[in-house]
Order: C-alpha cells, then structure tokens, then sequence
C-alpha cells in the first residue's frame, strides 16, 4: 500500500469490534474547552458574564501577552463561600438555573462549562467571598484540583488564569498575535460593555509588569435607560457614532426593539460597527444582520455598511440561547416577527430623521480645507484640524527663517489717476457708521423668490449658485453646500418610489412560460417566497414535480434572462435567508429613471427655483444623501468657518 493511500485498521479475529470506553473527566473537559474557549477573547467573555450573573457594579480585567500567560478578572459582586468552589469547578453545576428549563435563561451563563473547562486547559485560581463568610481559595491546574485554603479578600470574587493551553500544548500553534488576541478581548469587553451601562468596566494590560496601562475604561451609568445607553455607547463607538444615532424603540406581540441606529450617511466599509443584543446578549445572528441590512438597502451602496447597536427584549421562552456552547447564536420561535420590527421600526426612524446628514460629512469637508503639513520624515502629509490663530502661524513661520533672511519689501502698486480719490472714499466708508445699521445675518442682496426668514429654516435661504452646480444657502448659524443634481435626484426617485408603492410594480406576461427545473429544497424555498417575488412583478408557480414556470416579470426590467434570474434569487436566500434581488434591480431602474430626470449639473437655477429645491428637500425623508449613499448637502457652522480663518 503506498504512502498516499488511506490507512485503514485491519482487525484481527480477536479484535472483532472496538471497545467503548468512557472518558475521563480530564478529557471530557478539554473537549468540552475546544468548544466553550476557543481563544483568550473566549475566556475574557465567560469570566465576565460570570461576574455580571454575580451582581457586579464593577468589574476589572486584566490581561498580559494578549491573555495567553495572564487573564485576571476581579468583581464586587456576591462572592462564593468555600463549599460553593469545588462545585463550581465540576462539570454542569450551576447557579443560574431552575431544574431542567432551559427556556427560561435570564442570565448570561447556564451550562456551567466555563470553569472547569479553562481548568482543564490553563492554571486557574478562584479566590472568593460571600457575605457574612470567610474568604477561601481553590486552584486548578491540567485538570487537577487542589484543596481549598484561607484567603484575604474584602469582597468579591478575582478568577485568574494563567498559562492558556498550557495543558493542550497543540492549541497553542493556532493563536494569533498577542496584538491580535487583546484586539479581540478588548471588543469582547467592550460588547459587555454596551450591553450592561450601569456597570463599570477596566481593561488593562500588564504585559510589561507594573500597573499596566488601561486600555480600557467604561464608567457605569445611572438614569434613563436611553440616556446611560447614549453614554455608553460614546464611550465605546465614538462621539461620532452618539451624535449621528437615531433613537429606536418599538415595541411588537411581546418583543421590544430598543437602541440607536445611524444615519445613513454615517456609513461604514465593512459591518464592523453592527452590534446586536437579545435579552442584553451579545449575538451573531444571520438573521438580524439580515434585517439590518434589509432596513437600510435603499439607502446605501452594496460596499458600504450600516452601524448600529440594537437590543431585542423579549420572555425567554420566545428565544432559545442553547444552540451553541458559546451562546452567540440564538433561535427566535418567530423569527419572521423579529425581523419585520428591525426592518420597519429602522425605515420608521430613518423616514423620520427627513433630510437630515451625518456631522461627519461636515467635518470631513473641514478636514479637507485645512492646510495640510508635512511629516519630519517628508511622509504623507497629514490634514491639521486644529489649525493655530494668524497671529501664532506668523511668529512659528519668522521663527523658522534664518537670521540672514530679510523678507522682501511688500508690493506696493503704482499710484494712478484717481487711485488716492477713490482710497479716500473707501476709508470713508468703512470707518464711517452707515446711516441704517443692518441687523446682523442680513443678505445683502437676497435673491429672488427668497421668503422672510428663510435663514432660521433647517436649509436655510439661497444666496447663490456656483459651478452652476452648488447651491449656497445661508442658515441662522451658518451655511449649506447642496449638490443641485444629486438632491433633485433623491426627491425624484422617492416620488417614483411612492408611485410604485400606491399602484405596485407592472408585471409583463411572458408568451411562453420558462419552466425552470431546480432540486427539492431550491424548489420548495423559492416556492414560499412567491408571494413577495409577485410583488415586485415576478410571477412564478409549481410546474410539477421539481419545476418552476415563470409567467410574469418586472416590466421595468425589460427582457431578462429568467433563469439566472432565479438562481441568483436562490444564492440570496442560501447565503442570507432572504432575497432583495428583484426589488434591487426594480429600484435601480427607478434610480435611472430619476437620475435622467434631475436637474442636471451645469444648469442655472433661479432664486425661486434653489429656494423650492431646499423646502422640498426639508419636507422629503432621505434628502440627506443621494441613491447612491453620498450626501447631498453639506452644513457648515460658522464657528467652524471662523475656525478655518483663524478668528478664534
């Protein structure tokens, strides 16, 4: 038998059959690690939700070498007393459970795996106390327990892990970078983080001995609920995530839908910033990811990505958490209800939100203004956002010159007839008080068709157009850009869209059926999506046995080819459960049709014409960015124009 072929046992007459052994609870628990830790991040995740299932205010985390020699988690919450460790190291001992129900988890934790499973792979000490008990200590090193011994603690409970994989040498090879691995506890405390703000969390790390340093620092939070979840979630995603978030709370049959969802035009390249929760679990669902982005699919382009942080509060009998040893995964007993309140509470919000757009797009149009300096190295030059006053640039530049350096005289033009008449006037007027003092903000010359007051309205009032393409608005406390075509396009596609809405999509009747022939599940699955495939023109039907046969199609669409159509249909739904293929390539042609019927880039516009533009923009949800995704307008603070000129 050569090398390459298969091995296979070859059994004596006494070995007629194996043996069935039972395993030890050493290997029972490693196993059972290979699928509850799969990595340091794993264990920073059980050790937490332990700590939070104990009632803890306050929780630290400490880590070093990205947790693969140290993981130290240190708690105020109830404690354990000396009888309770041992059992809490034994396989399926838990507190968080009634009996055998498994539909009716309100913890975190309930398999009670965790803690013997990293005793069987690292070195693991317990050192607890609960009220009105002694402090005591327990360790665990390979799987071998040792005896419980005296402690000093105050209270609290400190779980310290050491030596990851120590014991399952193997597992080792496959961990990543030690950046990489405290890259993804810090991401697993920081999801912790969102989905629990009246706690307080610290990250730090201590790979180079000492204190460390705090990687990580969440403080916890009191108040309205929506108040200390806005906070937490400053601290965590950003203050830009906070200030361009749109509140959502819904609530359908039983499951409330409650956090912030942003903007459209506060988009993403990847879905790196879509945090979802069921019952304040953090989860990694197909199918609510599905639904996000399902809400936002007119809105943004296929390689730009909503963010989000949503929680689904619901009884825990409508949603089963054991489908996975790490509980990241859950199975609603409705999933349909569940995804139909994120994709119209998420719509709902957005139409509400009407033209408005993300503060990013004006600072990043700030950030492209500003002056752009040089690296000492002669790198990339990197955009300043904070540029000095005048006065600081000026006395930095003469700092810089050469003591030999005389800078040249200033130009000085040639006196002609009548300059030193007209100067005169000049200073005249400026340093003389006009006879009628203009109330501040007020236009020169406002253009025509400019309303009274038109300056306090969201868009503000046009003052002009340049590149016969932007419109210039003036507002209360500042100015707007508006990209004529790109604003008219979205107003028009959105009345397309509602006109398709009101009389549905026309379907063209095909003078011969295509008979499609697909296995049994691809069959059956695009069968039970027929009636939202008819709604947007595409009529299909059971042909007999495996056979499809499509009778109507999208007349929007032309002529199309009806079998590719159907498969690409089928990937969707394999991949993601759903498909949005027919509306997609619906609305693209909506969006053709719209883009062709704009006021075109290049065309003069009357001050009537740019001030209509603006109130339609004020009274028509998603002006704010076109179809593609980008935005349509820019605001401007005047602080921020001030800022650009030096002036403060």
């Amino acid at each position: 038998m050569s090398s390459a072929e298969p091995h296979i046992r070859e059994k004596s007459a006494s070995d007629s059959r194996p043996i069935i052994r039972q395993l030890d609870d050493s290997a029972i628990n490693r196993i059972a690690a290979g699928e509850v830790v799969e990595r340091p991040a794993s264990a920073v995740k059980e050790l937490v939700e332990n700590a939070i299932d104990a009632g803890a205010t306050r929780i630290s985390v400490e880590i070093a070498d990205g947790g693969k020699t140290l993981i130290r988690v240190t708690d105020d919450g109830c404690g354990m007393t000396p009888e309770d460790l041992p059992l809490a190291l034994s396989r399926h001992a838990t507190s968080k459970i009634d009996g055998t129900d498994l539909l009716n988890i309100h913890t975190f934790g309930f398999r009670g795996e965790a803690l013997p499973s990293l005793g069987a792979v690292g070195r693991l000490t317990i050192t607890s106390r609960a009220e009105g008990h002694e402090a005591a200590q327990i360790r665990v090193s390979g799987g071998k327990l040792e005896q419980v011994k005296p402690a000093a603690l105050r209270a609290g409970t400190i779980v310290e892990l050491r030596d990851l994989f120590f014991a399952t040498p193997a597992r080792l090879k496959f961990m990543r970078t030690e950046r990489a691995e405290a890259q993804a506890i810090s991401d697993t405390v920081k999801r912790l983080a969102m989905a629990e703000p009246s706690i307080g969390f610290t990250l730090r790390d201590v790979s180079g001995g000492g204190e460390g340093r705090i990687t990580f620092r969440a403080d916890p939070l009191s108040g309205d609920l929506f108040d200390a979840l806005h906070g937490r979630l400053a601290s965590v995603l950003g203050r830009e995530f906070a200030e361009n978030a749109l509140k959502i709370d819904a609530t359908r049959e039983g499951i409330r839908l409650y956090g912030y969802a942003a903007l459209p035009t506060y988009s993403r390249g990847a879905a790196v910033a879509q945090f979802l929760f069921v019952n304040t679990r953090p989860v990694k669902d197909k199918m609510l990811s599905g639904a996000l982005r399902a809400a936002y699919f007119d809105f943004l382009s296929r390689d730009r990505h909503p963010a989000a942080a949503l929680f689904i509060d619901c009884d825990p009998q409508l949603v089963d958490v054991n489908v996975h040893p790490a509980k990241s995964e859950v199975r609603f007993r409705d999933p349909g209800l569940a995804r139909g309140l994120i994709v119209s509470s998420l719509r709902h919000a957005l139409a509400e939100a009407g033209h408005r757009a993300s503060t990013t797009v004006a600072g990043a149009t700030l950030g492209a203004m500003k002056a752009e300096q040089p690296t000492a190295s002669g790198g990339p030059r990197i955009y300043q956002m904070d540029r000095p006053s005048f006065g600081a640039r000026a006395a930095s530049y003469t700092a810089q010159q050469p003591e030999s350096f005389a800078p040249a005289p200033a130009y000085q033009p040639q006196a002609s007839a009548g300059f030193a008449e007209l100067a005169g006037a000049y200073s005249g007027r400026v340093t003389e008080p006009p006879e009628a003092p203009m109330a501040p903000g007020q236009p020169l010359d406002a253009p025509e068709g400019t309303a009274p007051g038109a300056e306090a309205l969201p868009l503000g009032a046009a003052r002009g157009q340049v590149h016969e393409n932007y419109i210039i608005a003036q507002t209360a406390d500042g100015m707007v850009i508006v990209d004529q075509h790109a604003a008219h396009e979205r107003l028009v596609y959105e009345k397309l869209k509602r006109q398709m809405a009101e009389n549905g999509v026309a379907a063209q009747a095909l003078l011969i059926p295509e008979i499609i022939e697909l296995s049994d599940n691809d069959c059956a699955c695009l069968l039970g999506v027929a009636d939202e495939l008819a709604k947007f023109g595409l009529g299909i039907e059971a042909f007999g046995g495996n056979a499809i046969a499509v009778r109507e199609t999208p007349a929007i669409l032309g002529e199309v080819n009806a079998e590719a159509m159907i498969k690409d249909i089928l990937d969707e739904l394999s991949d993601q459960g759903e498909s949005q293929l027919v509306q997609a390539r619906v609305e693209a042609i909506l969006s053709r049709v719209a883009c062709h019927g704009s006021i075109r880039s290049g065309r003069r516009m009357r001050g009537e014409e740019m001030n209509a533009l603006l109130r339609e923009m004020e009274a028509t949800p998603h002006s704010g960015q076109c179809n593609h995704g980008r935005p349509t307008y820019v605001e401007l603070k005047l602080a921020d124009i001030e800022r650009l000129f030096g002036r403060t």
